[in-house]
């Protein structure tokens, strides 16, 4: 039996919608013969608009790049997220969730649940540049995702967030083990063919940093912290 692993990275995508809210390409797709559809978002790189302070790379691989850091450390944050071709070329294929539509996502996201403490973290440690309320994907169980990580990894300390509420709050046991488990990744072997040197440089450096500060980072007066629109 195929995996969902399987069925994204292998199965034939039909695009079936656009997103039209996203700046970027930002399509629904479903993966072909699966039953029930097994939907997905694709976002080729080739629908990427020039970002002038994101010049090297291309969005896909950070969305990629942000996948697996919440993966490989235990996060459980960011949906099946996968690099290949597609209808239009080479670019981010993403699970689809399905969210809870009574949930007000606006509320939820100024709460203090756990799971958002995880992804303030998660936030800091990917620098976003660009967390806003409807990045919140709450499914029918309450389980907490977060989308839309094409503008993070960041050289320069650019975290903008709307998930402030935590702001110089000491870390909890799990949070300390959640950075334990980043700090074991060898980010050089994991993420260089996604990030660049000097990306890869900082982001070890805004590790070390939460490390040893152990709570949550205060906004910045340097730049907006938070992103506009927040919704």
């Amino acid at each position: 039996m195929s995996t969902t692993v399987d069925l994204i990275s292998k199965g034939n995508l039909l695009v079936i919608g656009r997103l039209v809210d996203a700046s970027n390409a930002t399509l629904l797709a479903h993966v072909e013969d699966t039953d029930p559809k097994l939907q997905v978002i694709y976002k080729p790189v080739a629908g990427e608009r020039p970002l002038w302070d994101f010049p090297d790379g291309d969005l896909a691989s950070r969305e990629y790049a942000a996948y697996l850091l919440s993966d490989l450390a235990g996060f459980d944050l960011v949906p099946l997220t996968l690099l290949r071709e597609g209808p239009f070329g080479f670019g981010m294929v993403q699970q689809w969730i399905d969210v809870d539509e009574s949930v007000d996502v606006v509320e939820f996201g100024q709460s203090s649940d756990e799971q958002l403490r995880k992804l303030a973290l998660f936030d800091a440690i990917i620098n976003n540049t660009d967390r806003k309320f409807g990045h919140l994907l709450i499914d029918s169980t309450g389980l907490l995702k977060g989308c839309d990580h094409g503008v993070c990894f960041h050289a320069e300390d650019k975290l903008r967030t709307v998930i402030w509420q935590f702001a110089g709050l000491p870390f909890n046991s799990n949070e300390i083990s959640l950075l334990a488990n980043v700090v074991a990744i060898d980010l050089v072997a994991v993420f260089a063919n996604y990030l660049t040197a000097v990306e890869i440089d900082a982001l070890q450096v805004r590790i070390k940093r939460l490390k040893a500060a152990a709570e949550f980072p205060l906004p910045s007066d340097a730049w907006p912290a938070v992103p506009w629109p927040p919704v």
